[in-house]
C-alpha cells in the first residue's frame, strides 16, 4: 500500500475568512467612529400633531432675540432648530414655548453635525458626560424615616379599625419616635386577641410584650431594607418621569449608595427650573369635609390659615393620577384638569355618587427640609368644592393659584408623586467652556502620549514598531467606534484618561510578541519560525495580564458610579480592542510581509 503524503502545516498563514473578518470589523467601527469627529450641535425640538409653525418665521423670532440658528428642519410634525452656541438653548425654548402657548412640546436635545448619509447608516457620535459637556449634577437624600412613619400609621389605623370592629373598648395605638407603635389593651386577653390579630395580619412587624397588657411592634431588618430598595427604586422611575417632563434628553438618573439619587443633566446651564421640579414633593388627596366634632376627624387648614375639619382617610390619594392639564378655566380661573386611573375611577365615582351636595376638599402636601435637616411636610387644603353631580375618573379643581403655579402642579402630578420625601444635599454646575476645555485638555494628553508612543516604536523596532503604529491606530478607532456603538456607553474625563492607558496597554501587547520574535532569532531560526513561535509563546502571557486587568475594570464598573464607571468602560473595552489588534491584526499583516521569509540573523 502507498502511503498518504503528509501535509505540513504552513507557517504564518491565515485563511481569508479571518481577513475578512478583520477588513470588516474595522470599516464598521470606523464608520461609527466617524460621527464623533464632527460633534454635535445644541437644538431645541418642537413636537406637535397640528401644522407644525414656519420655519421661516420661527427663524425670525429667534434671531430678532439675537439667537443664532444654524438651520431648521422639519419632518413628521417635528421641527428641529439647530443653534449656532450651545448656552442659547435655554432662551431658544423660552421663545418656542411662547410661540407654541405650551411647554410640553419643547425639548433640548443635541443633534449630530455629521453628514446626512453617515446618519442614515445608523451610526451616531459618543454621548458625552457632564465633566465633558457641562452641565448639572444633583444629589438628592431619599427620606426614609417619613416612609416608615407612614407604615406605622397606617398599622395603628387598621389596629384601631379592628378593635372597634371587636367591640374592644379602651385600646390605645400610638406611634414612637423611632417610627414603632405601641399597642395598651384593656385586658391579658385582650393583648392576645391583638398580638394574633397583628402576626396574622402584619407578619413583617416584631412584636414584643413591653409592659403591662402593653405590645411594641417594630418593623422587621429584612422589611425596611425591601422597603428601602422598593421606595429608592419608585423615586428613581418617577425621577425619569419627570425629567422627560422638563424636556431634557442624555439625562442620567441613578442609585448611589443606599438611599440616594444621583441626577446627572448634560447641556442644561440653568438649573433652577430642573431644581424646583426634581427636589419637589409634591400629592393631592381629596378628603371629605365633616363637622368639627366627628370622631377620627383632623384639622387641615387652608391657604388662608383657617382650620378645615376633614375626615382622617382621604377619599383619594394622587397614587391614582394619571394625567393632569394646567389651562384657563370658563371662568377665566387657572385649573388642573385631572385624570385618575381605573380604580381611583370607581373610588371617585362611589363617593361622589353617595355624598352630592355635600363638599369636599383638596388638600396639597409637600415635604421641606429645615434647618438642622429635618424633613417636614406642610398640608394645606387649596380648594373646597360642593359635589354637584357624581363624579368620574376626569374631573377639575380650582383655587390652585396662577396659570403658571397650576401649570407646576399639573407637571408634578404628571410625572408622578414621590413615594418617599427626597432634598437636595448637593449641586454641582459645570459650564460648556469648562466642558470643552476638559475635551481640548484630554484630547491634546491622549494626541501627546499616542504621538510619543509611534515615535518610540518606530525607532525602537523599526520594521516591525511600524506594525505596531498600525495596529495602534487601528486599536483607536476601533475603540471610539465600539464606546460609540454600544448603548448607554458614556464618555467622561477619567474615561479619555483610560484611552491614554489603553494606548499603552496596547502596545504593551506588541512589545512582548516582539521580544519574542528577537528571543527566537537569537536562537539561530528562520525569520517565518521566529515569528510563529514568538506569537505563540507571548499569547499565554498576554491573555493572563489583560484577564486579571478585565477583573479590575469589571469589578470598578460594578461598584463605580459616574466618573469611575466611565474610565472602567473605556479600560475594559480598551483591553479587548487592544488583544483583537495586537494579536490579530498585527499577525495578519506580518504573516503578509514577512511569513515565509526564511532567512536567519535578520534584523527587522
Amino acid at each position: 500500500m502507498k502511503k498518504r503524503p503528509q501535509r505540513t502545516a504552513v507557517l504564518n498563514h491565515y485563511p481569508a475568512w479571518k481577513y475578512v473578518v478583520l477588513v470588516t470589523t474595522i470599516i464598521i467601527l470606523l464608520f461609527s467612529a466617524l460621527p464623533s469627529w464632527f460633534g454635535e450641535n445644541a437644538a431645541v425640538i418642537l413636537t406637535t400633531d397640528a401644522t407644525p409653525p414656519s420655519a421661516v418665521a420661527l427663524k425670525h423670532d429667534l434671531e430678532r432675540q439675537g439667537i443664532s440658528v444654524s438651520r431648521i428642519d422639519q419632518s413628521n410634525g417635528k421641527t428641529t432648530v439647530v443653534l449656532g452656541q450651545s448656552e442659547q438653548q435655554n432662551a431658544a425654548k423660552q421663545v418656542l414655548t411662547k410661540n407654541t402657548e405650551t411647554d410640553d412640546s419643547v425639548t433640548l436635545a443635541m443633534v449630530p453635525a455629521a453628514p446626512q448619509w453617515l446618519l442614515d447608516m445608523g451610526f451616531k457620535p459618543i454621548k458625552l458626560g457632564l465633566d465633558l459637556r457641562g452641565g448639572v449634577q444633583f444629589l438628592l437624600d431619599v427620606d426614609m424615616q417619613q416612609v416608615f412613619k407612614s407604615h406605622a400609621s397606617q398599622a395603628a389605623e387598621s389596629i384601631r379599625d379592628h378593635a372597634r370592629a371587636e367591640r374592644i373598648r379602651g385600646v390605645r395605638a400610638q406611634l414612637t419616635k423611632d417610627n414603632g407603635v405601641t399597642i395598651i389593651a384593656p385586658s391579658s386577653h385582650d393583648e392576645a386577641a391583638l398580638r394574633q390579630f397583628i402576626n396574622q395580619q402584619y407578619p413583617q412587624w416584631d412584636v414584643t410584650g413591653s409592659g403591662e397588657n402593653t405590645l411594641s411592634m417594630h418593623l422587621k431588618a429584612s422589611e425596611m431594607q425591601t422597603l428601602t430598595n422598593l421606595t429608592v427604586h419608585q423615586n428613581l422611575q418617577t425621577m425619569r418621569s419627570r425629567i422627560q417632563e422638563l424636556g431634557i434628553t442624555e439625562a442620567a438618573v441613578q442609585r448611589q449608595g443606599e438611599h440616594r439619587i444621583r441626577i446627572e443633566l448634560p447641556g442644561v446651564q440653568d438649573p433652577a427650573a430642573a431644581k424646583n421640579v426634581i427636589g419637589a414633593t409634591a400629592s393631592l388627596a381629596f378628603y371629605e369635609v365633616v363637622s368639627d366634632h366627628k370622631p377620627g376627624s383632623i384639622v387641615i387648614n387652608d391657604q388662608d390659615g383657617r382650620p378645615v375639619h376633614v375626615n382622617r382617610r382621604p377619599v383619594l390619594t394622587g397614587d391614582h393620577i394619571v394625567d393632569a392639564r394646567g389651562s384657563m378655566g370658563d371662568m377665566g380661573m387657572p385649573e388642573v384638569n385631572i385624570t385618575l386611573d381605573s380604580a381611583g375611577g370607581h373610588m371617585m365615582s362611589d363617593f361622589s355618587g353617595k355624598h352630592i351636595g355635600k363638599p369636599m376638599a383638596t388638600a396639597f402636601s409637600e415635604y421641606t427640609r429645615n434647618a438642622e435637616g429635618q424633613t417636614e411636610q406642610s398640608t394645606s387644603i387649596i380648594s373646597i368644592a360642593t359635589i354637584q353631580a357624581q363624579l368620574g375618573n376626569r374631573f377639575r379643581i380650582t383655587g390652585v393659584g396662577s396659570l403658571t403655579d397650576a401649570q407646576d402642579l399639573a407637571l408634578l402630578l404628571r410625572a408622578g408623586s414621590l413615594t418617599a420625601p427626597v432634598t437636595i444635599v448637593e449641586e454641582r454646575t459645570i459650564g460648556p467652556s469648562l466642558g470643552a476645555e476638559n475635551i481640548q485638555n484630554g484630547f491634546a494628553a491622549l494626541a501627546l502620549g499616542m504621538g510619543l508612543t509611534l515615535l518610540f516604536m518606530a525607532a525602537w523596532y523599526r520594521k516591525l514598531g511600524w506594525v505596531a503604529n498600525a495596529a495602534l491606530v487601528a486599536n483607536m478607532v476601533m475603540l471610539l467606534g465600539l464606546i460609540a456603538l454600544l448603548p448607554g456607553a458614556v464618555l467622561t474625563l477619567p474615561g479619555i484618561a483610560g484611552l491614554v492607558l489603553t494606548v499603552g496597554m496596547a502596545v504593551d501587547t506588541n512589545v512582548l510578541i516582539f521580544e519574542r520574535i528577537k528571543e527566537k532569532l537569537r536562537e539561530g531560526r528562520s525569520l517565518a519560525q521566529s515569528i510563529d513561535l514568538g506569537f505563540s509563546s507571548a499569547f499565554s502571557t498576554i491573555l493572563d495580564s489583560n484577564i486579571t486587568t478585565l477583573i479590575s475594570a469589571a469589578t470598578l464598573y460594578a461598584i463605580g458610579n459616574g466618573p469611575i464607571q466611565g474610565f472602567a468602560l473605556t479600560l475594559g473595552l480598551g483591553l479587548l480592542t487592544s488583544m483583537f489588534t495586537g494579536i490579530f491584526a498585527s499577525r495578519a499583516i506580518i504573516n503578509l510581509v514577512w511569513g515565509r521569509d526564511a532567512r536567519r540573523g535578520v534584523k527587522i
